[in-house]
Formats: structure tokens, C-alpha cells, sequence
């Protein structure tokens, strides 16, 4: 800034003077953003410039510019696991049937590029694998393996970063995993493995809706029903996440299902 400054003392243009506050903005923080558009108002203060072109076109393409010559912040990958996150909810309850696998594969490749981005974000390895994870059981079949091996692969990455794995999603939705994928020599599926994946998920969130309903799923299949409908009432009872209301709900009204077939 103070570069600045001195290049409108010296009587030099406006466009010098934005060059500095550009090359100063550039930063691992966004925080020098928003002080560069503060020093920009005061920069086009002192420069005769005209101010109602200002906001349209100069801070932006300041804060364009500084973004492209800046990496990429946490809030950055969280806005765009934000979009995922809610058309990959908006898919699994609201969408019809027959678009659903197109979508999610779609959803897929999307979570791919963000984990080839942000490899070591936990938060973004889990949800490429529970959209991988969707996409597996929406398509089904022998075509279906890879995918699921796929997912598998995203959450255990995730669980080595993040041992919560995301609040206990990342367990949840390997239990899952390992309850449906045939086991060996097609597949990887494990009772055992399932069955220790959601009790580690149910010692992080034991209220949790979908904690307590793949746990309840998983505890019928195996004949044990006593079990099955203590935790599928569990599901019943439990509080939706914030973040995660739609789906929850959704989930709550299948293990109501689950609990009259019990």
C-alpha cells in the first residue's frame, strides 16, 4: 500500500498504483483480499477516476485477479462441497428413479476433481465416498464393484486423516460398504468389518439417525432382531443433523418402515 501511495505521489496512474495493490494481495488468506478492495476505494480517492465504474469493474477484476494468482483457501472447497453435499441430497431423496444413476455418476466425477484438489481434506474425501458409495448401489450389479471399491478406498484415506471421519459419516457408510459388497472372491463385503464400523460410528454419534438405522438394517440381516429394533427405534427417536436434515428424514421414515416389518 504504502507503494502505492507513493506512486500517486510522483504522479503516476491509477493502473501503477493497482498493479502494487495486486501484487500485495497475493497471499495463501483471502484476508488480503478484502484489504485490498478497502485500499482500492481509498487508491481511486486519490486518483481521478470515475467512481460509479468502480464496483462493476475494477474491484472485481482486483479480486479476480488476486484470487487467480492466490491458492485456493478452505472456505473455497467448502462452498463447493456445500453445492455437492446438497444435489447429492437432493438426488437420493427428491430425484425420480430413473435419473438417479445418471446424476449421481455425474456427482461422482465431480467429487474425483475435488479430491484430486484437496487430497488431504477429510471432509471432501468422505463425501467423494459417500457419493461414490451411492452411485455404487444406484447402479448395481458386477458394474457396481469397482465403484463401491472405489468409495471404500476415499473413506479409509479419510479416517487416516480425520480418525472422526466426519463425525462418524465416514464408518457409517462403511459399514454399509462392507454389509453389501459379496464378499471374496468378487468383492471385499465382511460381516465382522460392518459390524465394527458402525460401532465405531455409534461410539461418535450413538443418537444419530443414520448411525442407528444402517446399524439396524445390518442387525436384521443378520437375524438378529431383538437388536435391529432397539436401534431402528433409536433411528426413530434421533435428532436430524443441520446440515443433513432432508436425508435424515428420509431415513427416518425408513426405519419407521423397518420397524413394522420387525
Amino acid at each position: 500500500m504504502r507503494e502505492a501511495t507513493k506512486q500517486h505521489a510522483t504522479g503516476k496512474s491509477f493502473k501503477r498504483s493497482l498493479h502494487f495493490l495486486l501484487y500485495w494481495a497475493r497471499g495463501p488468506s483471502l484476508v488480503g483480499l478484502s484489504r485490498t478492495t478497502i485500499m482500492l476505494g481509498a487508491c481511486m480517492r486519490t486518483h481521478s477516476f470515475p467512481r460509479m465504474f468502480l464496483p462493476r469493474s475494477l474491484i472485481a477484476a482486483a479480486i479476480g485477479s488476486a484470487l487467480m494468482l492466490s491458492p485456493l483457501t478452505a472456505s473455497a472447497f467448502e462452498g463447493e462441497l456445500f453445492s455437492l453435499k446438497n444435489r447429492w441430497e437432493h438426488t437420493v431423496t427428491e430425484m425420480p428413479a430413473n435419473e438417479r444413476e445418471s446424476t449421481l455418476k455425474a456427482l461422482a466425477g465431480e467429487a474425483e476433481q475435488l479430491a484430486e484438489q484437496y487430497s488431504d481434506e477429510a471432509d471432501v474425501l468422505v463425501w467423494q465416498g459417500i457419493v461414490l458409495a451411492s452411485y455404487a448401489r444406484e447402479r448395481g450389479g458386477l458394474g457396481a464393484l469397482g465403484i463401491a471399491g472405489d468409495a471404500r478406498d476415499a473413506l479409509e484415506k479419510a479416517i487416516e486423516i480425520d480418525p472422526q471421519g466426519l463425525n462418524g459419516s465416514a464408518y457409517v457408510t462403511l459399514g454399509a460398504l462392507y454389509d453389501r459388497a459379496p464378499g471374496r472372491p468378487l468383492g471385499f463385503g465382511n460381516s465382522d468389518t460392518a459390524e465394527r464400523m458402525f460401532q465405531r460410528a455409534l461410539e461418535i454419534r450413538p443418537d444419530g439417525i443414520d448411525v442407528n438405522y444402517y446399524y439396524a438394517a445390518f442387525l436384521k440381516e443378520e437375524g438378529n432382531e431383538q437388536a435391529a429394533r432397539e436401534h431402528a427405534q433409536r433411528a426413530v427417536n434421533g435428532t436430524a443433523r443441520d446440515n443433513r436434515q432432508v436425508s435424515d428424514e428420509a431415513l427416518r421414515r425408513d426405519a419407521e418402515a423397518l420397524l413394522k416389518q420387525l
